[in-house]
């Protein structure tokens, strides 16, 4: 199995980002899904935009001390405001060339006007 979509972020999970076991907490590993997909659809909506909604996340593996967190992103729908992706995360796994899916979810990201209001995503150049 292959990564879909763009490689928008690679990380690297630390310590601090870890639990008493040496796993690396789901919110850090959801953050850094949100992070890409700010990332993500900022470019896409040439600006401001929100995370609206977070459909189903389920965590196959752990990502553990040291493993490369990548995150993968790939705009699936444009509406008239909102922005969805399907987001992957994998693990490239310490010192190791090996790479396994983490988690997947679908995000929504709203596109935000100078005033903190929905504004529509301009038509794709």
């Amino acid at each position: 199995m292959k990564p879909i979509g763009e490689l928008t972020l690679r990380t690297l999970a630390m310590p601090a980002d870890a639990n008493a076991a040496g796993d690396i907490f789901g919110g850090w590993v959801m953050a850094q899904m949100d992070l890409s997909c700010g990332i993500r659809a900022a470019e896409r909506a040439r600006g401001r935009v929100v995370t609206a909604a977070v459909k189903e996340m389920a965590f196959a593996k752990p990502v553990k001390i040291g493993d490369t967190l990548c995150i993968y992103t790939h705009i699936a729908h444009v509406g008239r405001t909102s922005i969805t992706l399907k987001v992957e995360a994998w693990a490239q796994r310490y010192l190791s060339d090996l790479m396994e899916l983490v988690t997947h979810a679908d995000f929504i990201m709203v596109a935000l006007d100078k005033d903190g209001k929905p504004t529509p995503v301009p038509k794709e150049i």
